[in-house]
Formats: structure tokens, C-alpha cells, sequence
């Protein structure tokens, strides 16, 4: 499975959707992170979009792999994969994240409109609604993406493929920490909270214990959506 994360737009969660939605239930899966400013090499291999020719063919080695294209690269790298006809086809599926905010629907639907027109077909190209918020559902949330697509269905638009606010995925931004791996430690916090001799060591092992809970809520929010993308049906 070969797959994408990209949107015109920044700050719509595509370093979250990579690392912790889809890296982490792929078994055997890399990360390549696509991106010219603030590449983060700490978190996989970091390539610049202009080494698009080097990316292509680092594709045809790998069975398994998710590639984190940041929006500085997005444009560039469909430029390239125009020229490079059919190289949109080294990818399974494009999955693209979007948020509330009116600007990133629109960037959203640009993003849609230029991979449609590269040749990805709508089951290839696939919707996260992501930062909900608690009270809103993706129908309210999303009504201006959901209204253009009802008219042009150029993308898979599944609700069910939705993830809510949350401050998880700023706790481990910088740590880089497996929220699986967070929900299946037993560590006692509330014991050693009792024992611990001073008020700093106590906040600290409150933090990863109100970390752990807010991963434990997280995980099966995460499941399910991945569930709801679909990606092992071999898309058309």
C-alpha cells in the first residue's frame, strides 16, 4: 500500500493523518516526508519536492510506504507529476485531510480538482474530516466541500472517515510517541503521583497520565477511521 497525504492548504493535519492514523496500522509501513521548509528528519526520510524523479523510483522499492507531502511541495510536485505521466498511478490512493475553516475547504476542492485532473479517480482519492469539533457533525461542518462534491463526485466523501479535536497530537508532537503504545502502558501514575517527594515530579507524572487517558480516548476514534477509508479494497 502506496499512499499519499497532501492538500494545498497547511495546517490541516497531514503530518497527524501520516503519523498517527495511517504509519501506525500499514503493517511494515515507512514514512518519506516531502517538504522544503521545516522538514523534520528526526520523523522518517525528508526528501525535497524537486527530487521528484529520485521519489518516483524509490517508490518502485517499497511495497509499503506513506508519504507525507507538505504544502510548500503540493504544487511543485503535481507540476512534476504531469510531466511524469501515469506517476500518479505509483500511488494505491491520495488521501487528503481537511478542516472546517472555509480557506482550507477551498484549498481542499483545488487539491481535489488537480489531482481529478491528473487522472486520480474518485475512489483513489480520499476524504479525512479532521478537527471537528465535540458538538458538530461533518454534514454541518463541511457543508460548502460536501455541497461541491454532491455536484462533482470527484472524490470518496465517507462521514464516517472524521476526527475531533484533540490536544493528543500536540502532547506527542515533539516525542514522536506511538499513541497505541501509550494506551497499552499499565504504569501505575496515580501511585507514584502519592510517593513522589516533590510538586514538579507529581505535575510531571500527572502529564502522562492525563496523556495516556486522552490516548485511550484517541485510539478507537482512530480505528474507526481508518477503518472507514477502506484502503484494502483495491480501489478502481
Amino acid at each position: 500500500m502506496k499512499i499519499a497525504v497532501l492538500n494545498f492548504s497547511g495546517n490541516v493535519g497531514k503530518s497527524t493523518i501520516a503519523r498517527h492514523l495511517l504509519l501506525p496500522r500499514i503493517e511494515g509501513a515507512e514514512l518519506i516526508a516531502v517538504e522544503s521548509l521545516n522538514a523534520d528528519e528526526s520523523q522518517g526520510q525528508a526528501l525535497r519536492g524537486r527530487q521528484f524523479g529520485e521519489l518516483q523510483e524509490y517508490l518502485q522499492t517499497v511495497d509499503n510506504v506513506v508519504v507525507d507531502i507538505g504544502a510548500s511541495n503540493v504544487e511543485d510536485l503535481l507540476g512534476l507529476m504531469h510531466r511524469y505521466r501515469g506517476s500518479h498511478e505509483d500511488f494505491d490512493c491520495f488521501v487528503v485531510p481537511t478542516v472546517p475553516a472555509l480557506k482550507q475547504q477551498q484549498d481542499t476542492i483545488a487539491t481535489l480538482v488537480e489531482l481529478a485532473d491528473l487522472g486520480v479517480t474518485p475512489s483513489r482519492l480520499k476524504l479525512v474530516f479532521n478537527m471537528l469539533e465535540d458538538d458538530l457533525d461533518v454534514e454541518h461542518s463541511f457543508k460548502y466541500m460536501l455541497a461541491f462534491l454532491g455536484q462533482q463526485p470527484i472524490a470518496s466523501a465517507d462521514p464516517a472517515c472524521c476526527l475531533s479535536k484533540n490536544e493528543i497530537y500536540g502532547r506527542v508532537k515533539e516525542s514522536g510517541a506511538d499513541l497505541s503504545a501509550l494506551v497499552r502502558d499499565e504504569t501505575d501514575y496515580k501511585a507514584m503521583i502519592v510517593k513522589a517527594r516533590s510538586t514538579a515530579d507529581k505535575l510531571a507524572l500527572a502529564q502522562r497520565l492525563a496523556t495516556r487517558r486522552l490516548a485511550s480516548g484517541v485510539v478507537p476514534e482512530l480505528d474507526a477511521c481508518f477503518a472507514a477509508l477502506a484502503l484494502n479494497q483495491r480501489p478502481a
